[in-house]
């Protein structure tokens, strides 16, 4: 190549093509990536590990259509944020009134509460496993939190979140350590016994595992942020496709590392994040049944705990019209971050002091059935109203997304039915 062909560096660095090309590979790693590292919690990942050992590959297929479900719902928070610059819970107020944003925030609460129970829980089980009192592990968790949330920059934040967020990668390692047989796994993507009632139950809790309230609140209350506007729409979509993508793969490892194993050496019992590692201890070896899987439970359960409680602050905060950034330090939005540390002081408190911590987690996804219908309703609700005609869904898109959004709520419901 002659000299005058080389291309000068500062060129290459100037090349607005190139940049944005850059650009957009660093915004994958942003708010969708978070919040779906975050949906992979402590109680998805035991509904994972239930559903693999009662119906083994068989639960697989539904894990894949769960993705596009997943990303549709999501993509909606993004345009909402990158267009009306406004969080979740100031549009509720804003294009509903206070009355209809005091609903949604309560239930947004109870549900950020509930997931800091779950997330303090999986917790309370790796230190039952590894012999550190609950108490002091779930009280140093809890302090850790508030500290992260405390350091005055959200994208410090979503850093340190994603960073903890990939010790979830410890369950694909569980996966490929339990040896699946291929010919079965093949079998059981084309079997799916949509009229048996235990599966269709099971399938229910999958769905209602896959929406969280707290997730709908948090992706837009990132967006803004983050300070993206409509030109990183784009992006965003990439960043919330790849992210579904990304927890539904760690999903459907679960779900193979239980069929696997578990099912296969007939353990049936998987209350609690304990009894699923000494189950995996037993087939797999202590190590990679206890330090391993224990592993993953702590990045999910931290990495949720951190979303869950961010959202909460902020859909509270946009509703009650106080400053809510983590942009700002503590004596700038002092309710904001009062509201943020007493949820984690909340979570913890209860689980240390809690007999029966299976039964709460139970209460717990309960309370999501009994809230999803009303945090999706109030997403499309704010989709056909508060975006312009040119950023609403259009034509077939629209009744599909809507339908499909009809099923969620009804399997949420299904699912609330059929536990009372």
């Amino acid at each position: 190549m002659a000299h005058s062909d080389v291309p000068d560096p500062s060129s290459i660095r100037l090349n607005p093509h190139r940049s944005r090309r850059l650009l957009t590979l660093l915004a994958l790693f942003g708010p969708g990536i978070m919040v779906m590292l975050a949906d992979t919690d402590v109680g998805s990942a035991i509904t994972a590990a239930q559903s693999g050992v009662q119906w083994g590959y068989e639960m697989i297929l539904p894990q894949i259509v769960l993705m596009p479900i997943l990303f549709f719902v999501q993509e909606m928070t993004v345009r909402l944020g990158v267009v009306t610059q406004k969080g979740h819970g100031e549009a509720i107020r804003e294009y509903f009134g206070l009355k209809w944003g005091l609903l949604s925030v309560s239930a947004l609460f109870l549900a950020s509460v509930g997931a800091l129970i779950t997330e303090f829980t999986g917790i309370a089980g790796v230190c039952q496993l590894i012999g550190i009192p609950v108490a002091v592990g779930v009280g140093v968790a809890a302090l850790g939190l508030i500290a992260i949330g405390f350091s005055g920059s959200y994208q410090r934040v979503e850093w340190i979140g994603i960073a903890l967020g990939t010790l979830e990668v410890a369950f694909v390692v569980t996966a490929f350590l339990s040896h699946p047989n291929l010919s079965a796994l093949e079998h059981g993507l084309v079997t799916v016994p949509l009229f048996h009632p235990g599966y269709l139950f099971m399938l229910a809790a999958n769905v209602g595992a896959v929406i969280m309230p707290w997730m709908i609140f948090y992706q837009q209350g990132a967006v803004v942020d983050k300070k993206w506007g409509v030109a990183h729409l784009r992006a965003g979509r990439w960043d919330t496709g790849v992210g579904a993508i990304v927890t539904q793969g760690i999903m459907i490892a679960i779900v193979i590392t239980a069929a696997a194993t578990l099912r296969t050496h007939h353990i049936t019992t998987l209350n609690s994040v304990a009894e699923i590692s000494r189950g995996l201890g037993a087939v797999l070896g202590r190590v990679p049944g206890t330090l391993i899987w224990g592993a993953g439970v702590v990045g999910a359960a931290f990495i949720a705990a951190l979303v869950a409680s961010v959202a909460g602050a902020w859909g509270i905060s946009e509703v009650l019209a106080i400053k809510h950034s983590l942009n700002q330090r503590a004596k700038d939005a002092p309710w904001f971050y009062v509201i943020y540390s007493l949820a984690h002081v909340a979570g913890a408190v209860l689980v240390i002091l809690s007999i029966d911590l299976v039964q709460l987690t139970i209460d717990v996804e309960v309370m999501n059935a009994i809230l999803l219908p009303i945090v999706v309703g109030f997403l499309l609700a704010l989709e056909s109203r508060a975006l312009p005609p040119q950023f609403r869904m259009q034509g077939f898109y629209r009744y599909l997304v809507w339908g499909l959004c009809g099923l969620v709520m009804a399997f949420g419901l299904y699912t609330l039915a059929a536990v009372v």
